[in-house]
């Protein structure tokens, strides 16, 4: 019989961490060997513990699912990273594969899909949810689009805080044409008509991060 699986389970709701625990107990190929309730927790507990695959929740306290990603990398930490969120948004779905998760699941995911998540995980296998291979797959399809620079990303900041185009232009010490022209640009790079779907499509693509996140 090949050993269980060893489990890293990583997030900051206690309800959920002992639900997963619970679930993963009833299986005879997987074994929970530690929980952390932050990212940072994760690192230093999966340098001690060791874990075959880590179930990695992305918006925590501390340090975040993604930064934790990475940093598990850095530390050479061999582990496969199994994201588990409720969160699908490109932003958040894309910075996770970067940073070298294995695969990314969500949390109203069927127990049996999970299971074989971890399972295809430990083997070093992808494993992405369906709405989340959709969103991989287009913008693998779509064309390259020219980035953000800085001072557009400065204009859209500034939009999203409810500032008129003549107040952006004062606080960046530029021409009201100026911004307007940053703003033609933006809607063009965005693929959107207007500042309110500007400002929504920023933050979906995580080029935003709200206010009571910073």
């Amino acid at each position: 019989m090949s050993a269980a699986i060893r489990l890293l389970i990583v997030d900051d709701h206690p309800v959920v961490r002992n639900g997963l625990s619970g679930m993963f107990a009833g299986e005879a190929d997987f074994e929970v060997v530690g929980e952390a309730a932050d990212g940072s927790e994760a690192v230093r507990r999966a340098r001690a513990l060791a874990p075959d695959v880590i179930l990695m929740d992305l918006r925590m306290p501390e340090m975040d699912g993604v930064s934790a990603i990475a940093a598990l990398a850095a530390a050479g930490v061999p582990a496969r990273v199994l994201v588990l969120t409720t969160y699908d948004t490109d932003g958040d779905v894309l910075s996770a594969i970067e940073a070298g998760a294995t695969g990314y699941m969500l949390k109203d995911a069927p127990a049996a899909d999970l299971f074989k998540a971890v399972r295809a995980a430990a083997n070093g296998k992808a494993t992405l949810s369906p709405s989340v291979a959709t969103k991989v797959v287009g913008q693998m399809r779509a064309p390259a689009q020219e980035p953000i620079s800085q001072r557009e990303l400065e204009v859209l900041t500034l939009i999203s805080r409810g500032l008129s185009n003549r107040d952006a232009a004062a606080q960046l010490f530029i021409s009201t044409a100026t911004v307007k022209t940053h703003l033609v640009h933006i809607y063009e790079k965005l693929d959107v008509n207007d500042r309110a779907a500007a400002v929504a499509e920023a933050f979906n693509r995580g080029l935003l991060i709200p206010r009571d996140q910073q």
